[in-house]
Parts: C-alpha cells; structure tokens; sequence
C-alpha cells in the first residue's frame, strides 16, 4: 500500500471520529438549550427519567386556566410518581381556590400530592392544602382563617365632592347590585349574605370530610381565626410539623414512592387578572385623564387595597395594620 493511499484512509477515519464527536456535541448543546428554553419538567419527558413534580402555589390564588392545565398534565404524565404542593399564599378567590382543590383531587386519583406550607397558608391557601393527601406545615406557618368574606369600595361621597354622578339603568332591582357607584341598600346585602353563608357552609364541609373532625368541638374555627402550624396540628387541620424533607419523607414511607428521585420545579405561564383593578384603571384613565395602569400599580403596593382587585367572594387573610 502506498504513502498516498494510507494518508487518505487515516484522514477519512479522523473524519469518521470528528464527525461523531461533533454529532455528540451538537445533540449535548440541543439538550441543554432545550432545558434552558422549556424547563426541567418538559426535558424530563423526553428523558422519560421518574421525578416528583413539585409546583409552588404563591400570593394571590386566582383560578388560572393555565396553572389548572398544568396539574392535569402531571396527573397524566407516566414519568411523575407524586405531586409536592408548596403553598405560601393568605387566600385569593374562593372560585380561585375551589378550582385548585378540584384538579388536585383529580392528581390524587393517579397519584400520591402532599402540601408543604410555608410562612402563611391560609383561607384559600388551606382550601388547597384540603385537597392534597397529608400536610406538612412549619411550626410558626399562619394557618387557618377559613371563611369567605365580600368586600367593594364605596365611593358615593368622593364621586359627590368631585362632582361626579353615575347614571344606571337595570334589567332588575338586583342587577349589578354591590355597586360602588352607590349606596348598599339592605337588599343588596342580605343577598350578599346569602351568598356568603353558602360559601362558609362549602368551606366548612370541606375541613370536615378531609380532617376528619367534629367542627362543634372546634367553635373557634368558624369564626375565621388563624394559628399557628403548633395548633394547627394539635387541632389535626394540619398533619405533621416539617417542611419539604418531612413532605418526601412522607411520600417515600406511606406512599412507597422510590427514594431519592429528583424534586423538579413545574411551572406555567403568567397570565394577567382583571377586576376591579382594571375598573379603576379604565375609569382613572377614562373620568379623570390619568396614567390608568400607574393608579392600579400604587394600589397594588398596598396588601388591603391590592384585595380590592378579586372579583366575586373571596377566601383571603390579611393582617390588620391596627
């Protein structure tokens, strides 16, 4: 064999190897990219690698289409063994927090969901904690708070000093009755009562199928006050005193999911609220010839007027600034 003939076999097995090599560098570099771009949950899928999911549920809960498709896709998804629910949130919509409870129910029927709370998890925080199976919660977590309250601002006097009157004009005497634009009249409320009565009547069934307690030895739960995990444990609203080292613990023991899987972060898109902020924002913008979107962002630094913008009933604690 010649000089030549042995040059050019060597060169095109170095071109076979440096082919390889980049093929491999190239499918290494997609990974990463792909992780980097979708997220650890969707890199998981391709992988097929066994995982537990875990999804944090944080300040104010709202039903989010988008947050409700992503827990029916861990429920589907073979490669999930178990769902971690983190809640740090005082509440949000009462609608809000039902709509979580029910698609958590939904998971729990594939597989096993366990909550950790965090600092506070209360009213439609807990809701969700309800539909998991076992809660771990901190020992100083605010817990509790289960109730279902209206709240609407009444700007008749303002409007009144400014010179600003609104005109309405209604199918029925109850139509669109709260209105800020006027005073509550004693119909009005009671139908809100109603409504709110009805709602408490849900919440405490809740707490009562899925803690299994007697709600008449318990007459301070129904008045809305909060505890601490400490008492929340001792009253059995919560299960274990922990955080999410007890949550896998409790998996792994009670639930025979395999030990030392990876916890992997699922997340969704961020979709924007309307209520009463966006109201304000069109009426500031319409009314008074101001930057809407700047009012709503000033009401938004303060917890008590940021509550103003939840539509319908809402399932939320607050602490007083008194």
């Amino acid at each position: 064999m010649t000089f030549e003939t042995e040059t050019v076999l060597d060169r095109r097995r170095l071109r076979r190897r440096v082919t390889v090599w980049r093929g491999a560098a190239i499918a290494a570099l997609t990974l990463a990219l792909g992780a980097f771009a979708f997220g650890g949950e969707q890199l998981a899928t391709l992988t097929g690698q066994k995982q537990i999911a875990r999804v944090a549920i944080e300040g104010t809960i709202l039903e989010d289409r988008a947050q409700l498709q992503m827990l029916e896709k861990i429920a589907k998804a073979e490669h999930v063994a178990a769902l971690l629910l983190y809640v740090n949130s005082p509440g949000g919509t009462t609608t809000g927090g039902e709509a979580l409870y029910e698609a958590l129910r939904k998971v729990s029927e594939k597989k096993p969901v366990v909550a950790q709370f965090g600092t506070v998890a209360a009213s439609a925080g807990y809701i969700i904690g309800l539909g998991t199976d076992h809660i771990v919660a901190r020992g100083n977590t605010i817990t509790g708070s289960v109730g279902v309250i209206m709240q609407w601002p009444q700007l008749t006097e303002m409007l009144n000093k400014i010179g600003v009157k609104f005109e309405t004009v209604r199918s029925g005497e109850n139509k669109a009755l709260p209105n800020f634009f006027e005073p509550t009249t004693e119909k009005s409320r009671q139908v809100s009562q109603e409504m709110i009565d009805d709602g408490f009547k849900w919440f405490l069934s809740l707490v009562e199928k899925r803690r299994g307690v007697n709600l008449a030895t318990m007459p301070d739960l129904k008045t809305g006050r909060i505890y601490s995990g400490r008492e929340a444990k001792r009253l059995k609203l919560v299960d274990e005193i922990g955080g999410e080292t007890e949550a896998i613990r409790w998996l792994e023991e009670k639930r025979s999911v395999a030990k030392d899987l990876d916890v992997v972060n699922w997340t969704k898109e961020e979709q924007n609220a309307f209520g009463f902020s966006a109201s304000i924002q069109g009426l500031a913008t319409t009314v008074f010839g101001v930057n809407g979107a700047a009012v709503t962002q000033l009401l938004a630094r303060d917890r008590n007027l940021a509550a103003l913008g939840l539509d319908g009933m809402l399932s939320v604690w607050h602490p007083s600034k008194n």
